[in-house]
């Protein structure tokens, strides 16, 4: 059995010996090729989940391959701040302390989440090393560190003073604990709430309208009642006042034709300052806009006597007011969907608030350079669901109410001067005072790491000058970054992000290729929960197969456009896999000592010419896929060839030719490196057992060079292939009369093609020894009394002479009276009206299937009795 703690010994030797660096493979480096891909940098606020161990498994898989085929390759690591979790995170161990941020003070808390970020960063870091992935750690970058502050910097200043960026009284979503929200960071849930429906009298009248609300605690900020101008119900009102009940303040009601005539009453309250669409009625009436409550939900003087109550905590006590006062009409269940803040999970208000916007016109350039194709994205279909958003796109809320994150560049000075700067400024540039102050909210995390394409290659940070983490040439060699790799999830929040940042600063698409891979659910194809109970660690996966085994499954799994159904079954089948590995290895050893490259060998024995086709054949699959990022293609080829054509035939045949050993080893050495990319740590074990080395005194092969196509004998293969036909037909024409494991005398094959009688004839000692038959005899008819088994390219015939068969066909036709039953009983209940009519669809389908199963079950059965009868 291969052992899995060699992963952690063969990956720390290689970090320390710089492989995952830029220049490692400098041997092999082909001039002018370079390969550039970003790790999407993980929240720093927890562990890695499958869904990490996916996009990081391709990255590694392709970043490796691109290393051996003589790339200078950088594959740049880092994390995210993460802004508004992480703050979460520290603020809750503080308060369980007893101890409140504003205690600490903005510079002492900073302190304390720093502190944090290492310990928890540091078991993230940890995670993926264990994972086998080879970024340049050397490079390693965080959102927070001085280069990229830099950069954040830069690219504020610059947007600020090409109007790109503005500040301005908006409505935003507003979270009463983390603050404003991008329109992507609100979560929406379906939310089982009430419907309350209230009487707004009309002034100086008993008649009243009826309003229907979900949010009765905002009723104080009504500024007006709306209906539908063609909605005759209420023609009559228009230009009337009602007032609002309680405070008895005076509102006009209006006519506009954003009004649902058929929602609740018909009638809808207006309260510009905390609705989204009553924001813009708002603007369009030229509306009063009064808020009701503060930043942290508190209602204010504007809701009597409950001013100072939380807003929700406050709806219970102001509908029973209304209805002690006879305002409730009547209180309906209903369902709606509400926002929910996606890191605290707190329900999100519509809130007016100034904050800072970047102004939608910036998507204008990447929106062009993506249509003339100078991005392309894998699946393709993504681009389409790309440039509808980017079509819709709204001004992008970047203030936070945060201590945590990048504090916003801009200063106040008492004069009125307002200006953005690059640098801490000494005075104001107006009036040369020193009375000034930096805004004091951060910007959104989604700011920062949508730089993260080109502030990781040294942009913002051009006067440096050498040093560890940039090099002069970075930029030039590697931006646009050749590819990315993420969750399709995260489009809109990352990937379209650094689109628009990236082209503004540099007038160029940040990425070549971008590659967007689905989820990983269960096998039942469920999102992975833990209600569900159906969660699987990557690490736990590690610990209890290994990382090359969650590596290859992973790959095997990702179809573009598919979800990937992850299960322990394909666990254990790659396991499996392994096992045949290392199972092969030991096999060559039994014969050989050690192997020779492949290079430095001419092939002498058919086998092996046959099994260097079939890999030749492998290889150009492999290639093709992997450069357009059919990684479970890819990985379906290698698994084949390695389980296929290597063990099961390739060992299997060698046992006749055992002369083919040593040259079967040196393909297998080949194979091997193919594989590493995938596998790199059962590639690495078994190169190195084979070629009599050890890793700790010979180098990698991680940065040798990747298997080149080169020429196959195509008449060995097309020999070989039907050698193997021959022996799979006839141990398939010996199962059917109970003889599989048995010798039998003589199998005659009757060929499609006679011209390949001499070839065969030639190797016919692979057929007598893997088929297990003395003789084997051509003929050009079919023999009677004889079995037969037919497929592609020819014919076997036993004879079925002095072999007794009476058990055999009793047998078969007890099976064929039980076939008969069963699908008698399911045909009864299919034609049953009753039964199809109550049936649930899925248990019908069950049946249908059921039922197409034992038919094809009956006519094999029907086809055995009859070769068995003659």
């Amino acid at each position: 059995m291969y052992d899995k703690s060699l992963e952690k010994k063969y990956y720390e030797l290689c970090e320390k010996r710089g492989y995952f660096e830029v220049d490692s493979n400098k041997a092999i480096q082909k001039e002018g090729k370079n390969f550039c891909i970003m790790m999407p940098p993980p929240n720093v606020t927890g562990v890695l989940h499958i869904g990490h161990a996916l996009t990081f498994t391709l990255q590694d898989i392709i970043t490796r391959y691109k290393r051996m085929e003589g790339y200078k390759t950088l594959y740049q690591p880092g994390l995210d701040h993460a802004g508004i979790a992480t703050q979460n995170v520290v603020e809750k161990q503080l308060l369980a302390q007893g101890i409140t941020k504003e205690e600490l003070g903005r510079e002492k808390f900073i302190e304390k989440v720093w502190e944090w970020k290492e310990q928890s960063g540091g078991k993230i870091l940890e995670q993926m090393r264990t994972l086998g992935i080879t970024p340049a750690w050397s490079r390693l970058r965080f959102t927070m560190d001085e280069g990229l502050a830099n950069a954040v910097k830069k690219a504020f200043v610059k947007l600020y003073n090409e109007k790109l960026i503005v500040r301005g009284n908006y409505m935003v979503n507003w979270c009463t604990h983390d603050g404003a929200l991008s329109d992507i960071e609100v979560e929406y849930k379906e939310n089982k709430g009430k419907l309350y429906h209230i009487k707004y009298f009309l002034k100086d009248s008993e008649d009243f309208l009826v309003v229907a609300t979900t949010r009765p605690e905002t009723f104080f900020g009504d500024t007006a009642v709306m209906v539908h101008p063609d909605d005759e119900r209420y023609i009559k009102f228009i230009g009337k006042e009602v007032l609002l009940p309680l405070s008895n303040k005076a509102v006009k009601i209006i006519a506009d034709a954003h009004v649902d005539k058929e929602f609740g009453t018909g009638v809808v309250k207006v309260t510009p300052a905390h609705d989204m669409n009553d924001y813009e009625v708002g603007l369009r009436h030229n509306l009063e806009f009064i808020s009701v409550f503060d930043e942290k939900g508190i209602l204010n003087e504007h809701c009597l006597e409950f001013q100072g109550l939380e807003r929700l905590e406050a709806r219970e006590k102001i509908v029973q007011k209304l209805e002690n006062l006879g305002f409730i009409e009547k209180i309906e269940e209903h369902h709606n969907q509400v926002g929910y803040c996606y890191r605290c999970n707190n329900i999100v208000e519509p809130y007016i608030s100034k904050q800072w916007f970047v102004k939608k016109e910036i998507a204008q350039k990447s929106i062009e350079k993506v249509a003339l194709n100078e991005s392309q994205f894998y699946p393709n279909h993504w681009v389409n669901s790309f440039n509808a958003w980017m079509r819709d796109l709204r001004d992008w809320c970047i203030s936070r109410q945060l201590w945590w994150g990048h504090q916003i560049p801009v200063y106040y000075c008492e004069c009125g001067n307002e200006w953005a700067s690059e640098n801490t400024p000494q005075v104001c540039p107006k009036c040369n005072g020193v009375n000034f102050h930096q805004d004091k909210d951060v910007l959104d995390t989604w700011f920062s790491s949508g730089l993260w394409a080109m502030s990781t290659l040294g942009w913002g940070n051009e006067n440096w000058g050498e040093g560890t983490l940039y090099q002069k040439e970075d930029l030039k060699n590697f931006y646009p970054n050749s590819l990315l790799i993420t969750g399709f999830d995260i489009l809109f929040f990352w990937v379209a992000r650094m689109m628009f940042l990236s082209t503004d600063a540099l007038e160029n698409l940040p990425f070549k290729h971008i590659y967007l891979h689905a989820l990983v659910k269960d096998e039942q194809g469920r999102k992975m929960s833990k209600s569900l109970g159906n969660v699987i660690d990557p690490n736990e996966s590690i610990k209890e197969y290994s990382a090359d085994i969650l590596r290859f499954t992973l790959a095997l799994l990702a179809v573009q456009g598919r979800d990937i159904k992850l299960s322990n079954d394909k666990l254990l089948q790659v396991r499996n896999f392994t096992n045949k590995i290392y199972n092969a290895t030991n096999y060559l050893l039994l014969n050989e000592r050690k192997f020779e490259d492949l290079e430095n060998i001419t092939l002498q024995s058919e086998l092996a010419k046959f099994i260097h086709a079939k890999f030749q054949e492998c290889l150009k699959q492999v290639r093709e896929n992997l450069e357009n990022y059919r990684f479970n293609d890819a990985a379906n080829y290698l698994y084949r060839f390695f389980w296929d054509d290597f063990c099961d035939w390739g060992i299997e045949l060698s046992k006749a030719q055992k002369n083919s050993v040593k040259e079967l080893g040196s393909i297998f050495k080949e194979a091997l490196k193919a594989l590493h990319p995938f596998m790199p740590f059962i590639s690495e074990y078994a190169y190195h057992r084979l070629s009599g080395t050890e890793i700790e005194t010979t180098p990698s092969i991680m940065i040798s060079a990747y298997p080149n196509l080169g020429p196959k004998d195509e008449n060995i293969e097309r020999t070989f292939s039907l050698l193997i036909e021959s022996i799979i037909s006839i141990r398939r024409a010996k199962s059917l009369i109970e003889l599989g494991n048995a010798k039998i005398e003589k199998a005659y094959i009757k060929l499609n093609n006679s011209a390949m009688q001499s070839e065969i004839e030639k190797y016919q000692h692979f057929i007598t020894l893997l088929a297990k038959c003395e003789n084997i005899e051509f003929i050009t008819q079919k023999l009677d009394n004889a079995i037969c088994d037919v497929s592609e390219n020819l014919e076997i015939n036993i004879k079925l002479d002095n072999i007794d068969l009476s058990a055999i066909i009793s047998r078969l036709e007890n099976q064929k009276l039980k076939l008969e039953k069963e699908i008698a009983k399911i045909n009864a209940m299919l034609s049953n009206e009753k039964f199809l009519s109550k049936a649930p669809k899925d248990i019908i389908l069950q049946n249908q299937n059921a039922l197409n199963n034992l038919k094809e079950q009956f006519e094999k059965v029907q086809m055995e009795l009859k070769n068995l009868r003659g």
